[in-house]
């Protein structure tokens, strides 16, 4: 075991490494966040900011000679570097998970290579690849394998000639094309692993999307128990396959009862957030204990729970004048919980923070949460 006042390192300075220092901090460790960017969120409340390129030789060896275990917050971290890093001290998640999870195409053949259950897809490599796909992947979803989140990335296809003027845009980059599901719904299942295979799964989340970036979330999951379990299952068997340790997200497509592997990610989840308030440990805190070797805590649910994105877009008036949105109008919310990231810059489409709204009965909760919406003007 690593504990207190040991020093941690994370790898990313957004907002889920700004819960990951909060979370270390109240356990009594130390924090350094290793970040190019100077006004990062987590970089500001650390022991530490190490301002730099993730492949810093300085920056690095820093790392190795002072801090006992390394975890990072995003998937795009360099998978060298991960490695770099596990060859002198503990580092969790491993650069070989977080290389399948940073890579569409490693993703979609790692599932398609285990047996899970995944939607039709081809690798895209080429124009001759779209010329000879099948036609039942339109219409489809063209994303680049690399660096494609929150919708950016990927283009809606109807035919095989979008097909191709899409992947011009994207200028050559390896991609994959996925054939559209029929949704039912999309729900995540957050996970911790530990370094003895040990699995703790938070309750299953439900998620509403708008344009590409998560929007609401709602836990439990207004899915049958069987659906539930068979998530959790099917997230457990593949943090299990990718040997994997730390907190993992799988996201799933429900169409027509049956459940389909979306995509992972190596770290904690936007549509994990809930657990701040609703859950006996937060999805950090279960975080930092599995990088630490500590136990792992049962994720139960003690309320039920709606988490709304708060997006730049609201700070955003008439005429495009930047201006604060009036959180008078969600303190006032009984049981509302709220939390700003300390981004100085919004932008639209930027995550700024979230709310999320707790209570006993899932319905009265996301009537609540979603009348809160409107107050802020983003209904």
């Amino acid at each position: 075991m690593i504990l207190p006042p040991a020093t941690l390192a994370m790898l990313g300075g957004g907002q889920l490494g700004r819960f990951f220092v909060a979370a270390a901090h109240e356990m009594g460790y130390a924090v350094w966040v290793f970040d190019p960017d100077a006004d990062s969120p987590a970089g500001r409340i650390a022991d530490r900011h190490l301002c730099a390129a993730y492949d810093d030789a300085h920056a690095l060896a820093e790392i190795v000679a002072h801090c006992a275990a390394v975890t990072t917050e995003f998937e795009n971290v360099p998978s060298a570097v991960l490695a770099h890093l596990a060859a002198k001290i503990p580092t969790h998640p491993s650069a070989d998970a977080v290389g399948i999870c940073q890579n569409r195409i490693a993703e979609k053949r790692f599932l398609r290579g285990n047996g899970f259950p995944h939607g039709h897809f081809a690798v895209i490599l080429g124009d001759a690849d779209i010329e000879a796909a099948s036609a039942d992947l339109f219409p489809g979803i063209l994303k680049a394998a690399r660096l494609g989140y929150d919708g950016k990335g990927q283009m809606a296809v109807e035919s095989r000639e979008a097909a191709l003027e899409a992947y011009r845009a994207f200028k050559g980059e390896p991609a994959v094309l996925e054939k559209r599901i029929a949704l039912d719904c999309e729900v995540s299942v957050v996970l911790a692993r530990d370094t003895q295979g040990k699995t703790q799964c938070f309750p299953v989340a439900e998620n509403q999307h708008t344009r590409g970036i998560l929007d609401v979330s709602i836990a439990p999951a207004r899915v049958t128990a069987a659906l539930a379990d068979e998530a959790r299952e099917i997230a457990g068997q593949i943090a299990a396959k990718l040997g994997y340790v730390g907190v993992l997200a799988v996201e799933f497509f429900v169409s027509d009862g049956r459940i389909f592997v979306n995509e992972m990610a190596p770290r904690p989840h936007n549509s994990g957030h809930y657990t701040l308030d609703a859950c006996a440990v937060s999805q950090y805190e279960q975080q930092v204990r599995a990088l630490c070797g500590l136990p792992l805590h049962d994720p139960c649910a003690h309320s039920a729970s709606a988490m709304v994105n708060l997006l730049g877009d609201c700070w955003f008036g008439a005429e495009d004048e930047i201006r604060e949105p009036d959180w008078n109008a969600l303190y006032a919310v009984p049981n509302l919980k709220l939390h700003l990231y300390g981004k100085r810059q919004p932008r639209p489409g930027r995550k700024m923070g979230h709310f999320t709204v707790v209570g006993d009965k899932l319905g009265e909760v996301l009537d609540v949460a979603l009348a809160a919406r409107w107050k802020l003007d983003i209904g």
